[in-house]
């Protein structure tokens, strides 16, 4: 039995309660992600083991619960429960402009690219709370492309799809943002782009005109369009090797021809079967064109 370990000059094995334990866990969390998949379509299954466990011990003393396997109980009965356990698992870290060297060079190497494309879709995957599409809504309009551009922001989280068509920040946040947008090689006075009421921070509607807000999971969902730029930052990290190649496939098949691929600072394409189909645009801003 796996956990055991034989002790010299007995015929009996005896079991070990640390990798029993341990063992236990493992299938305890297995089946709950199991279930969360088959029962509500999230499926975490392939994703790193420590980051999983502990978030799901985060939510597990969040419920005021002992063992993964009431937690496993609530979240199939519990719809909330569940909400509450994926928001967990979902890591959403971002913010306005967030590694503004990135935009910046988007603005030098990319958009002389989209100048002559009529009709421009882009497609921000694992969107969070919007502050990146709202950031390129932005960019855009400044060098005159956001009229003609549609830009697709997907995230697998409801919730934060929300907050995200909302356009609302905390005013907090505001300083930091604009400090990104001037290093992103903004035009303009950042604070033309928002309100302020109650300590908050509201963008500009004419921001949102050319933004699609959809629920979209990477690992179950199919294509959904052709994009000239994608954006996938910081997603896959999160992703073993397995599920990142599911992925890979999915952009790869999304992508136009001569399009634009963009992951985050700690991701790269060097080793995925789709390699050799991608030229090297900006090796540190991890930006790749499309070449076959």
């Amino acid at each position: 039995m796996k956990g055991d370990v034989w002790t010299p000059g007995t015929t009996e094995r005896v079991e070990n309660p640390v990798d029993e334990e341990a063992e236990r866990e493992r299938i305890e969390i297995g089946l709950l992600l199991e279930g969360l998949f088959r029962l509500y379509g999230y499926d975490f299954r392939h994703y790193a083991y420590p980051t999983l466990r502990r978030r799901i011990y985060h939510r597990l003393y969040g419920e005021r619960l002992q063992t993964v396997s009431e937690l496993q109980a609530r979240v199939m009965h519990d719809r909330n429960c569940m909400e509450r356990l994926v928001s967990d698992l979902v890591i959403h870290v971002t913010e306005m402009f967030r590694d503004p060297s990135l935009f910046a060079a988007f603005r030098q190497k990319v958009i002389p690219l989209l100048r002559n494309v009529p009709a421009i879709r882009i497609w921000h995957a694992g969107c969070s709370t919007g502050e990146e599409v709202y950031s390129m809504a932005i960019l855009l309009y400044e060098e005159g492309l956001y009229d003609r551009t549609m830009l697709y922001a997907t995230d697998m989280n409801e919730d934060v799809l929300q907050r995200a068509e909302k356009g609302v920040y905390p005013l907090t946040k505001m300083r930091e943002y604009t400090k990104n947008y001037i290093h992103a090689g903004g035009k303009d006075e950042f604070s033309r782009y928002y309100t302020t009421a109650d300590d908050a921070a509201y963008l500009q509607s004419f921001l949102r005109k050319n933004i699609v807000f959809a629920q979209h999971n990477l690992v179950t969902d199919r294509s959904f369009n052709e994009f000239h730029v994608i954006f996938c930052r910081n997603v896959l990290i999160y992703f073993n090797s397995e599920l990142q190649s599911k992925v890979h496939d999915l952009m790869y098949e999304s992508l136009s021809r001569s399009g634009v691929f963009i992951l985050g600072d700690k991701e790269t394409i060097t080793f995925t079967k789709h390699a050799a189909c991608y030229e090297m645009i900006d090796p540190q801003e991890k930006m790749y064109c499309k070449i076959k």
